[in-house]
């Protein structure tokens, strides 16, 4: 009896986990170039003294879904896409070198260029920093210029250039952060050949209706648990009163 209460505990409980994924997706269906996370169930036997005859159900988080989302014009000069395959470099919480699809930027009173969530736009030499100017603009590969205040437009001028790599998806982990960095934690190389739309931003890539029908799908999938935990108790109380009675 013990086995199938076991089973169906774990069961449970990773069902829960795989919930907990699929709603942090639905909660980021609308945050710009949010990646999707995936998750998988497998089966793992528990080693020790005894026989192996207990298994337990694993919900993890097999990775990520990569595919591009759609690319929604936003008319705002500092909101930025990238086209097809790369990554903006940013400066996560640990200052380290991460990475993002996430374009909606701003520029903060000491000048730094940081995205919507507070990180700041990495260029090759460090933090991209603009002075007080009355117009910013970001081209398609990366460079950042300006007109500097009080001047007219001919005064236009470069200040530095974002960073955009282009790493194999494979060798990138996703953070609690939402930011993607490198495996091996080692900082990815420039990718000349990544483009940026300006004035646009990249939907996340959550699909919505398939989201909703997985969380109906798992939340049926915790009910049979919950019904087997309860089946398995009932048996077990039956045979006890059975073995009394005899």
């Amino acid at each position: 009896m013990d086995r199938g209460l076991y089973v169906a505990m774990t069961g449970a409980k990773q069902i829960m986990q795989a919930q907990a994924i699929n709603n942090n997706n639905i909660a980021n269906v609308s945050t710009p170039g949010f990646r999707a996370d995936t998750v998988a169930f497998s089966s793992e036997p528990i080693y020790g003294p005894g026989y192996p005859t207990r298994v337990n159900a694993v919900a993890g988080n097999s990775g990520t879904d990569f595919t591009s989302g759609v690319m929604l014009s936003t008319n705002q000069p500092l909101d930025i896409a990238v086209n097809g395959k790369g990554f903006i470099a940013v400066q996560g919480a640990d200052g380290k070198e991460a990475y993002t699809r996430a374009g909606q930027l701003n520029v903060d009173d000491s000048g730094v260029v940081k995205t919507a969530t507070g990180f700041p736009v990495l260029s090759e030499s460090g933090q991209v920093n603009v002075p007080p100017a009355t117009s910013v603009t970001i081209g398609a590969d990366g460079t950042v210029s300006v007109v500097p205040l009080g001047l007219s437009a001919a005064a236009q001028s470069q200040v530095d250039r974002i960073k955009l790599v282009n790493p194999p998806t494979a060798s990138l982990v996703k953070g609690n952060d939402g930011l993607f960095r490198t495996v091996s934690g080692t900082k990815s190389p420039t990718d000349e050949n990544v483009r940026l739309s300006s004035g646009a931003l990249e939907s996340s890539n959550v699909n919505s209706a398939q989201s909703l029908v997985n969380m109906i799908q798992l939340q049926r999938l915790y009910e049979f648990q919950i019904k087997s935990i309860n089946s398995t108790d009932q048996n077990e109380q039956n045979s006890e009163r059975m073995m009394v009675s005899g």
